[in-house]
């Protein structure tokens, strides 16, 4: 037998293992939540085609200039007292990682330092709610020694879980401080 009907073989043999691998898929796991995505599409429809946005090649990007991004405030969320209490999320909704909430205040710097081994520890991912200035910025930073934390608005999820203060831990196990 030469190489080419060997070649033959193999490609005829692979035709219909790939046949016999397009049987009916099983669902697995379905929450019920599923929703078409038709109505999404329609924002892709328009017909209208904007003009192109003129870009100067030569200019650098660089980095993002965080004071850009300041203030960041969430009135809902204030320096105070947090009691614990645990939450329940949706059905299949899961939190991946612990995350918690702080400000640029006092309360907050202090429960920071305080946690900042055991929140390092648990892999919990940090979200700055309340900041005023780049110096802040820097302060939490420091204190972070690599944690990673996000300067952001904590409105939604104070809406969501019925948030009133800072610092907050978030995880599967609650909310607590």
């Amino acid at each position: 037998m030469n190489s080419l009907s060997v070649s033959q073989w193999f490609f005829v043999g692979f035709g219909l293992w790939s046949v016999a691998a397009i049987a009916e898929l099983s669902v697995i796991y379905d929450s019920g939540g599923t929703q078409p995505l038709a109505p999404y599409f329609l924002a892709f429809e328009d017909e209208r085609v904007s003009a192109p946005i003129a870009t100067s090649p030569n200019v650098p990007l660089g980095a993002a200039d965080l004071s850009q991004l300041l203030p960041i405030r969430t009135p809902e969320l204030t320096p105070g007292v947090v009691i614990k209490r645990t939450f329940t999320l949706a059905d299949g909704v899961s939190l991946p990682r612990p995350f918690f909430l702080i400000g640029a205040d006092p309360q907050s710097m202090e429960w920071f330092i305080e946690h900042r081994d055991r929140l390092a520890q648990i892999h919990a991912v940090g979200m700055l709610v309340n900041v005023e200035t780049v110096a802040d910025l820097d302060a939490i930073a420091t204190i972070a020694e690599g944690l990673p934390i996000l300067p952001a608005s904590g409105t939604d999820i104070a809406r969501s879980l019925a948030l009133k203060h800072i610092p907050v831990l978030i995880s599967r196990r609650g909310i607590e401080q």
